[in-house]
């Protein structure tokens, strides 16, 4: 007999929280699954993750939610990629834009056309065939339009937004879906006599309880880790940087289009830009560099008035045991952290919700199929752990001790085996489903100055003549394209419109 889940409580507001119940009460409808909010008045949220990735443009499309009014009530800006500073060596900047890249020749990946044109002696310009790249160089933005033959097509965007703005907005979206939100400060949690959570308890006395247990609480991860003691894994050996120093600055114009990736003497610096102010940070290696030292670095680099006091952040990558143990799923900072180098918080919150509505269980909470949602949440992080870990091991960066622990440090053996097979065949190998593509781990490759050995052979099926005649109509096109898009600050001057 089936016991479907009836009651969903869901530990932790701020962007997670609000996040989880927005996708949940929209996936569902009528099947009488009560679905509750707990959010402390005392315990505030991190709030400083405000980059993302284009998944959340299609779950906006998902939630049924209109875009510009999202985009007017979260300050939001338009976002084609990030631009990376220094990562090489220092005066160096390369792109990890959005969208298409060139387009298929020989119906194989265009990088490998890029690479067969630097073998014979041209010299491709990297925005002459990204789209992305090209406006955000020019602090312009249009729309994608699937309509077009051009690169216009296959133009991708995200976007910046306030997180706090966010978490408001999507909390007035689920409570008009139903979605109850109590205010609580939860203290402990019983269990049952299996293990499974059973009621939370609030520092009032009060209980509350839930089928299933969603943990949005954090790094402190209320449930997953401090009632159950799931366990973390470690990957300081992979990414040392342990502490992040936050501070908002006025908004100064023109906005560029991008989120800015600056490398510093013990770490990286951020800069987003919205409407009504800029995020600024600074992720770092305390081993490196001490508190003072990367707070000074952020104030004195960091453009425009500060509006607030810093926020400090201490942390350690990599990620619980289990994402989901027994009855608690953790997401967001409970189920672990990677930094933001590559924007992926946000998008690790949607995914593990959605892979949550793919393994949806019953009452019985079959161990098979919590087995699957972890192995796949696992591969999903490792991967892009591995991603995000090729921005540092490849520097030519010898100026910092730092940076030359970077260059000598131990690398996972998923990693080292990307690596080996691109420098000796351009080839990237992707598995179904992975969220960076072959494209990104190009545009890092290349950026960083890994030139392959070699390149698909088939392309050798394209003279020369042919090839620079291809290359020379992109180079047209994406330019085109480019001119005819108006300024970035256009599309906020008078708030953002309906399209």
């Amino acid at each position: 007999m089936r016991h479907p889940i009836k009651r969903i409580a869901i530990v932790g507001g701020g962007t997670a929280g609000w996040m989880a119940a927005s996708i949940l009460a929209r996936a569902l409808p009528g099947t009488g699954t009560v679905i509750s909010v707990i959010e402390s008045p005392d315990i505030g949220t991190v709030g400083v993750g405000e980059a993302t990735i284009p998944p959340i443009v299609d779950l906006l499309r998902f939630l049924n939610i209109n875009e510009a009014d999202f985009v007017r009530h979260t300050q939001a800006t338009y976002k084609l990629g990030i631009k990376f500073n220094d990562w090489l060596r220092t005066g160096h900047s390369y792109w990890h834009p959005f969208g298409t890249f060139g387009s298929m020749i020989n119906l194989r990946p265009f990088h490998h056309a890029w690479h067969k044109a630097r073998a014979d002696g041209l010299a491709p310009r990297f925005n002459d065939f990204s789209l992305c790249a090209a406006l955000g160089d020019a602090r312009r933005f249009r729309f994608p339009d699937p309509t077009a033959q051009g690169p216009e097509a296959g133009l991708r965007y995200a976007l910046h937004f306030d997180a706090v703005l966010v978490a408001a907005y999507l909390r007035a979206y689920s409570e008009r879906l139903g979605v109850v939100r109590l205010e609580r400060t939860v203290a402990d949690a019983t269990r049952r006599a299996d293990g499974f959570l059973d009621e939370l308890v609030f520092t009032d006395g009060s209980r509350h309880a839930a089928d299933l247990f969603i943990d949005c609480s954090g790094f402190r991860g209320m449930l997953i880790e401090q009632v159950l003691k799931t366990g973390y894994l470690e990957w300081r050996d992979f990414l040392p940087c342990d502490r992040a120093v936050a501070m908002p600055t006025d908004s100064v114009q023109p906005r560029p289009p991008y989120t800015e990736a600056s490398a510093r003497d013990a770490g990286w610096r951020w800069r987003i830009p919205l409407q009504h102010r800029a995020g600024n940070g600074y992720v770092y290696c305390s081993e490196y560099l001490d508190d003072d030292a990367a707070l000074d670095d952020l104030m004195r680099t960091a453009p425009g008035k500060p509006l607030g006091e810093p926020r400090r952040l201490r942390f350690v990558a990599g990620r619980r045991k289990l994402f989901w143990n027994r009855n608690c799923v953790a997401l967001g900072l409970a189920s672990g952290f990677l930094e933001p180098l590559e924007s992926t918080s946000i998008h690790l919150v949607m995914s593990g919700v959605y892979k949550l509505l793919e393994h949806f269980p019953n009452l019985e909470f079959a161990q098979s199929n919590i087995d699957s949602y972890n192995g796949e949440l696992i591969r999903e992080i490792e991967r892009i752990r591995d991603f995000i870990v090729l921005h540092y091991c490849l520097t030519e960066r010898t100026d910092t001790p730092f940076w030359s622990h970077c260059r000598s440090m131990a690398l996972p053996d998923s990693l080292l085996e990307q690596i080996e097979l691109f420098r000796h065949t351009g080839r990237i190998r992707i598995k179904p489903g992975e969220l960076f593509t072959d494209l990104s781990w190009f545009y890092i490759f290349d950026g960083l100055g890994v030139r392959p050995e070699t390149y698909d052979p088939l392309l050798d099926v394209v003279t020369l003549p042919q090839l620079r005649n291809i290359l020379s109509s992109m180079a047209t096109a994406t330019a085109a394209a480019a001119r005819a898009a108006s300024s970035h600050d256009s599309h906020f001057a008078a708030g953002p419109a309906a399209r």
